[in-house]
């Protein structure tokens, strides 16, 4: 389909990196000006850090092989640990930032030497973007033709626009952090400095919420896209054997980790071992082109009405079970 795929790991990698050397000139910079924002980009660097980590810990496990108790895998766990970066932007790196922001706003003390602070901000700056133009590319990669809406929030592999958000708040955070920082020492008072902090963490609660809402909408189960369906089906019923395909279900368990469920109107007059071997075709066809299909099950779907007027049915016979859902004559998702 559109687009190829990038490389979560190269990313988050380079991003692990990159927040953890800026959270230590951070916290330094922060003991030595006493700065407000400088502290809350501080834990803003260190709550990235964190975020990287978890990211690393989903995507590992999410690769273990199934067991008994996990039978389909567990490619879920990229989903599950995505939504806890999420809810840790938010709190560890918003609400922290905003509380301090507040705290200082009632602050009497004069502000501190700007120069350490600055530095360490136009160092940050340049690091930030290089790990921002490593996620770019990878995202460009699985872009494809989508517009940037699309496949910041409608994909199904969350792990490079998670980083992607992060590191575009984190620049931004990093220009309120340096204009704040030079207005609180040009003007001697503190309120800049507050106000800047503020102003850091509703941006990064805005981007935690933003993220917590596609994560959450990933871990209750989203389909294939309508362009993924659209293909599955004409896969399936240019088969030979197949006449239509009832019903379609899918079922994202990971990124790259599809469960689906088809009801399949087989050609009249198929014996079992014949319709086996249409089943395993099927699936194999739908596999060549859609490899993320790792879990296909097929439910042969029967026609009594038709039946019944091609004189299928032999006279006494029992008839058979009707379709739970006659009413259905095109694929539903």
């Amino acid at each position: 389909m559109s687009g190829h795929g990038g490389n979560p790991k190269k990313v988050v990698r380079a991003a692990l990196v990159a927040n953890l050397a800026i959270a230590i000139a951070k916290f330094v910079a922060a003991g030595l000006s006493g700065s407000t924002t400088m502290l809350a980009e501080a834990v803003h660097s260190l709550a990235d850090t964190a975020n990287q980590a978890l990211l690393w810990v989903g995507m590992a496990l999410s690769e273990r092989r199934p067991d008994d108790r996990f039978p389909f895998g567990r490619a879920s766990e990229s989903y599950f640990w995505s939504f806890v970066v999420a809810l840790l932007l938010f709190f560890l790196g918003g609400v922290f930032a905003i509380y301090e922001g507040i705290h200082k706003l009632g602050s009497t003390e004069p502000p501190g030497a700007p120069w350490a602070p600055l530095v360490v901000v136009g160092v940050s700056l340049v690091i930030e973007s290089a790990s921002f133009v490593v996620a770019w590319r990878e995202f460009k990669k699985t872009r494809g033709d989508k517009s940037y809406r699309e496949a910041l929030f409608e994909g199904k592999d969350p792990v490079i626009p998670v980083v992607l958000l992060e590191d575009s708040g984190a620049v931004l955070g990093l220009a309120v952090a340096f204009v704040t920082i030079l207005v609180t020492w040009l003007t001697g008072s503190d309120i800049p400095d507050g106000i800047g902090s503020i102003t850091i963490g509703v941006l990064l609660c805005t981007v935690g919420l933003l993220l917590a809402r596609d994560t959450r909408s990933l871990l209750i189960g989203e389909g294939v896209t309508r362009e993924v369906r659209v293909r599955a089906i004409e896969l399936a019923e240019q088969t030979p054997g197949v006449e239509s395909v009832r019903q379609f279900l899918s079922l994202h368990l990971g990124p790259d980790t599809v469960l689906l469920a088809l009801k399949v109107r087989f050609a009249r007059g198929l014996a079992l071992a014949d319709i086996e071997r249409v089943t395993d075709e099927l699936e194999a066809n739908v596999r060549a082109e859609l490899p993320m299909m790792k879990r296909i099950f097929v439910e042969p779907d029967s026609d009594y009405e038709a039946a019944r007027d091609a004189d299928a049915v032999p006279l006494g016979a029992p008839a058979p079970t009707a379709p739970a859902h006659p009413e259905r004559t095109r694929p539903q998702d």
